[in-house]
């Protein structure tokens, strides 16, 4: 049995993963962090909480990541866990800092130490590519990140390729451009607008806040990027792969699939921070934009070239993005519609 140990685990990816994993006959252990209380509810609604062995697992804590993997010596270590949102990495840019980039040297320096057989996975991000104007983005695009995030998720990334060069580890990243499902944490744009429209359908709120309409993302299934992750691990030699859909939509257009979805009749009115979405039959605002959303340094355009993993990996996506804001929708309705 071959085993495999995921930081994050409660996380969305993570969850998926380990449902993954767990199907292909492996042995998960999860890392989450020591708290007063437990937050496993993704891993619950996968039904599979019971099947994963969790550790507690410290991003900043030294002795901890090599207690852990001195211990379990894991086939597979795939590093899920970060400060992962954007717009909070503006507002604690140091401790993002901390536990999305140096956390990382910490794991690689203990699996060198430790366990040197592990192959190790981090999850790296689009938002590396921030600022690039060229589109779509591949494995040969530079980088020019816009956020405290994305800084550190660069150093992440490139610390894990010195160490493949330096050490000969079995070390890669998975350069994953945006991917939602039900799972996703309600910090995410993607999830707010879900969550808000079902609970406008229900007639449990009147309306609800977003910032920039027209920041275009490459979105996916995250179920589909998760089976990228282990393909990536389990190929022949450690490399690293873009893994998107080649599609780009805004965030406007996300909007538009869930009010249609939802069955929802709505008109645009006005421009700029004055545009807001009016419900037809009513006449009420149902979406209006709010200025605090935005961010200090946009990231207008994000589209991946997944060509390499495709041809290489054999990865492809299954859900397409109507499919993907459906299946969110859907969820939050009847999820809402239970607590009634």
């Amino acid at each position: 049995m071959k085993s495999a140990f995921i930081s994050g685990i409660t996380g969305q990816d993570g969850a998926y993963l380990a449902k993954l994993l767990l199907e292909k006959g492996y042995k998960v252990y999860g890392g989450v962090r020591r708290s007063s209380s437990s937050s496993r509810g993704r891993l619950e609604e996968l039904n599979i909480h019971n099947d994963i062995e969790i550790i507690s697992f410290e991003l900043l804590e030294q002795s901890n990541i090599s207690n852990t993997i001195r211990k379990i010596k894991p086939d597979e270590f795939y590093n899920l866990a970060a400060q992962s949102f954007v717009g909070t990495s503006f507002e604690q840019p140091i401790y993002t800092s901390l536990t999305t980039g140096l956390s990382v040297n910490y794991i690689l320096e203990a699996i060198k130490s430790e366990s040197p057989q592990t192959k190790f996975y981090q999850a790296s991000t689009s938002e590396m590519f921030g600022g690039i104007k060229d589109a779509p983005q591949s494995e040969q695009t530079p980088f020019y990140p816009r956020s405290p995030y994305g800084v550190a998720k660069l150093y992440s990334h490139w610390m894990t390729t010195n160490y493949r060069e330096s050490y000969g580890l079995f070390a890669c990243s998975g350069i994953l451009f945006n991917h939602e499902s039900p799972l996703r944490g309600e910090q995410f744009v993607t999830k707010k607008i879900t969550k808000n429209i079902a609970a406008i359908k229900l007639g449990l709120i009147d309306k609800f806040s977003l910032g920039n309409l027209y920041a275009k993302r490459d979105w996916g299934f995250a179920g589909d990027y998760v089976e990228g992750m282990w393909r990536i691990l389990n190929h022949d030699t450690p490399k690293d792969f873009v893994l998107a859909t080649g599609e780009t939509h805004t965030i406007k257009e996300f909007v538009e699939l869930a009010f249609k979805r939802a069955e929802i009749p709505y008109r645009w009115d006005g421009a700029g921070l004055q545009e807001k979405a009016i419900h037809q039959e009513t006449g009420k605002v149902i979406l209006e934009i709010n200025e605090k959303y935005y961010r200090p340094a946009e990231v207008d355009l994000l589209m991946g070239d997944s060509t390499a993993a495709r041809e290489v990996l054999g990865w492809r996506p299954e859900v397409n993005f109507e499919g993907l804001v459906s299946m969110m929708l859907d969820h939050d309705i009847s999820k809402l519609r239970a607590t009634l």
